[in-house]
């Protein structure tokens, strides 16, 4: 079958592009497993026309974990310890806001994301997600919601909208971002609490392991959720993942773009797709960290669904934007991640939903666990570490 011509440039212009050498990254964990297409691993390496200059913005943070800008200026940060904290736009830093639930702060546990809600204007309304207790050690991962006051130092009327089932012993891979499309639904991700008897529920949509769930702002079911008239639970939007911590909405699309996290190697980026499996534990491009196979070994099965991109090694994925500022112009539309191993800014340029390219910045500043872009197109980038803080970068020489 002849190409057209225009497609037949693109797929040689592709081609050409994928030759190039990607980031220096060291060895895969797997090399046997074979990418499904060209460009779906080790995009060529690009490089920014711009030198970074790293601020501190606000500092004395506790292993900060989620930030969302409020609409009046200012940002709310989470600590995972479980606290939060409302940072002023000169980077001031709050007492803790008082209101919180009890919270699971154990090894990976504790709070996690945060988000402004669609409707905080009429209502205050904002959202979070943590490591809920359960009692005699177990937990979950949960998102709540509540009133913030006008001054900003309580939460009222604070209920959980979503709390994952069943209960596990395993304070790990509790995912969890929470971010809202044009239509007022939240999006959570969970994961799968990482233990060996435990991760296999990432198949099984009688549980909420490993999946995006997607309820309204007060915790019910959209009536076109994937499983409402079928078998699973009917918060389920998608299954089959490990476990995500980056998720945004494209400001283009409207749609879902996820990151999660994968064994020795394996981290994806997923447009998760109503009522689709993505795959694990059944496929992976990575190996467990023994160094054993994940399963059979395989990275591709009928019926589960492959990743947009993917790193063997992994960066450990982040939160992540798409980049629509004037600040940084070159960068406009390209897909940011924090990266928390081996700790950068990780930068992917972007055809459609195709990688083209890949590059690492900040690598020096240590693990980046969020990032945010702020009003004046700049970056806020949170280093996750006991005495942690939020970062500015802006191009060099711009005054702070």
């Amino acid at each position: 079958m002849r190409l057209p011509l225009a497609a037949f440039l693109l797929s040689a212009t592709a081609a050409v592009a994928q030759s190039a050498a990607p980031v220096e990254q060291g060895p895969r964990n797997a090399p046997s497993l074979e990418p499904a297409f060209p460009e779906q691993t080790r995009a060529p390496a690009v490089q920014s026309d711009v030198t970074l200059t790293t601020t501190a913005f606000a500092e004395g943070l506790e292993n900060p974990w989620g930030i969302a800008p409020l609409p009046n200026g200012g940002y709310l940060v989470t600590e995972r310890p479980g606290r939060l904290r409302v940072i002023s736009a000169d980077g001031a830093v709050s007492e803790p806001v008082s209101g919180l639930p009890e919270i699971h702060a154990v090894r990976q546990g504790g709070l996690l994301d945060v988000a402004v809600g669609p409707t905080f204007a009429d209502d205050r309304m904002i959202y979070w997600t943590y490591a809920k207790p359960m009692g005699d050690g177990m937990s979950v991962t949960a998102a709540a919601r509540g009133v913030l006051s006008d001054d900003m130092t309580e939460l009222t009327e604070v209920q959980d909208i979503f709390v994952q089932d069943p209960p596990s012993s395993t304070s790990m891979h509790y995912g969890s971002r929470i971010v809202f499309d044009a239509e007022g639904y939240a999006f959570i991700t969970t994961g799968e609490h990482s233990a060996v008897g435990e991760r296999e529920k990432a198949q099984d949509n009688s549980t909420t392991y490993g999946k995006v769930i997607r309820v309204n702002p007060d915790g019910s079911v959209p009536a076109d959720n994937p499983f409402v008239d079928a078998d699973g639970i009917d918060t389920i939007w998608s299954y089959g993942h490990r476990n995500i911590q980056g998720a945004l909405i494209h400001p283009e699309t409207g749609q879902l773009w996820t990151i999660e996290h994968g064994p020795a190697g394996g981290d994806e980026l997923n447009i998760p797709q109503a009522g689709l499996n993505y795959g694990w534990p059944v496929i992976s491009y990575g190996v467990n960290y023994s160094g054993s196979d994940v399963g059979e070994g395989i990275a591709a099965q009928e019926g589960m669904e492959q990743p947009r991109y993917f790193w063997d090694p992994v960066i450990a994925p982040g939160g992540m934007i798409v980049y629509q500022g004037e600040m940084f112009p070159e960068w406009q539309g390209d897909v940011l991640i924090g990266s928390l191993n081996p700790g950068a800014l990780v930068r992917l340029t972007m055809d459609g939903d195709t990688v083209t390219g890949e590059e690492r910045l900040l690598t020096d500043v240590g693990r980046i666990r969020d990032v945010e872009e702020a009003a004046d197109g700049s970056l806020l980038v949170l280093i996750d570490s006991p005495n942690g803080a939020v970062l500015r970068v802006t191009p060099e020489g711009m005054s702070n």
